[in-house]
C-alpha cells in the first residue's frame, strides 16, 4: 500500500525517546518500526552522541542504515561501517568559547567528543559524565581535551540550571559555535550551524527522501531544529516544554511506548 508523501522517514532520537531507561528498545516498538518498513518508511536514528557510543546498540537493535550523530556532526553507515561525512569544532574555537562562558557564569567542567568512528570523548577533572554507560577517559588537564580534531564540547556548572548555563553560553560565544541543550547535564558546542536539522537534512539527502516527508521523534531542545526540517514533530510526553510547546503533537513516554503509538496509529496497526 502506497504511503502518504508526509511520511517516507521516521526519524527519532535515541535517549529519552526511543530508547528505555536501560538502553534497550521495547517489542512493540520494535514491531512499530517493522510496520512501518513494510508500508517503506525508512528509519533514521538521530541522536546527539558520537559514533563510538551507538555502534555496539545499533548493531543489537539489527540496526544497518544511516545514522546522524554527534548533534548532526557526523553521518555514519551503521550497514557498512564507514562514515559519510563528519564536521569537526575547530579547537581554538572551541577553547576560546569556553573562556567567554567561564568569563560570564564562573568556572565550568568540560568534556569534548573526539571525531572519527573510534573517538574517544575525554571529560577534565570535575566533570561527571550524565550519562555512566557511555565510556569516557578522564584527563589531568583541560590542554588535553584539544590533543585531536573534536566535533563538539559538552559543558557542566557547579550550580546553574542546564537552561540557565544554555542561556549564557548562547549569549557568550559570540558565533564561535552553536549551543544546543541535549539532555539533563549536557549542555553542548558544535560547529556553527550544524545541529539535528542540518543532520536530518543531509541524511535524507543521502537518502534520497524529502525531510519535510519524515515523523520525527523527540524530548529535547536540540530536537527543535529536527523537528523545523521535518514534516510533523512528535515530543514525548515527559520532553523538555520547549519541545512540546513546539511540537505538532505530544506522545507517550520512552517508557510507555510513544514512538510505537503514534506509527501504529499513522501506518495502521497489524
Amino acid at each position: 500500500m502506497p504511503i502518504p508523501p508526509a511520511h517516507r522517514l521516521v526519524a527519532t532520537d535515541l535517549d529519552g525517546t526511543l530508547l528505555r531507561r536501560d538502553d534497550t528498545v521495547s517489542p512493540r516498538t520494535r514491531a512499530a518500526l517493522a510496520l512501518a518498513a513494510r508500508a517503506g518508511a525508512r528509519h533514521l536514528v538521530v541522536t546527539g552522541r558520537p559514533v563510538p557510543g551507538v555502534r555496539r546498540l545499533l548493531t543489537g537493535l539489527g540496526y544497518r542504515g544511516p545514522v546522524v550523530c554527534g548533534q548532526g556532526a557526523q553521518l555514519y553507515d551503521a550497514g557498512a561501517e564507514r562514515m559519510i561525512r563528519t564536521i569537526t569544532l575547530d579547537r581554538d574555537a572551541a577553547d576560546a568559547a569556553l573562556g567567554k562562558i567561564e568569563a560570564q557564569v564562573g568556572p565550568v567542567f568540560a568534556a569534548v567528543d573526539q571525531d572519527g568512528a573510534d573517538g574517544r570523548t575525554l571529560i577534565e577533572p570535575g566533570y561527571v559524565m550524565p550519562h555512566p554507560a557511555l565510556p569516557a577517559q578522564r584527563t589531568l588537564r583541560r590542554s588535553e581535551l584539544w590533543s585531536k580534531p573534536i566535533i563538539k564540547v559538552l559543558i557542566r556548572h557547579p550550580e546553574l540550571t542546564d537552561d540557565a548555563l544554555a542561556d549564557a553560553a548562547r549569549s557568550a560565544v559570540d558565533g564561535l559555535a552553536s549551543v544546543t541543550h541535549s539532555g539533563p547535564g549536557t549542555v553542548e558546542l558544535q560547529p556553527c550551524g550544524v545541529d539535528k536539522g542540518s543532520g536530518l537534512a543531509l541524511a535524507a539527502e543521502y537518502l534520497g527522501v524529502d525531510a519535510r516527508t519524515a515523523i520525527a521523534f523527540g524530548d529535547m531542545p536540540n530536537d527543535l531544529p529536527m523537528f523545523r526540517k521535518a514534516g510533523h514533530g512528535v515530543a514525548m510526553a515527559d520532553a523538555h516544554p520547549d519541545l512540546r510547546a513546539a511540537a505538532d503533537e505530544v506522545t507517550s513516554s520512552n517508557e510507555d511506548d510513544g514512538v510505537a503509538e503514534v506509527l501504529e496509529r499513522v501506518f495502521g496497526r497489524t
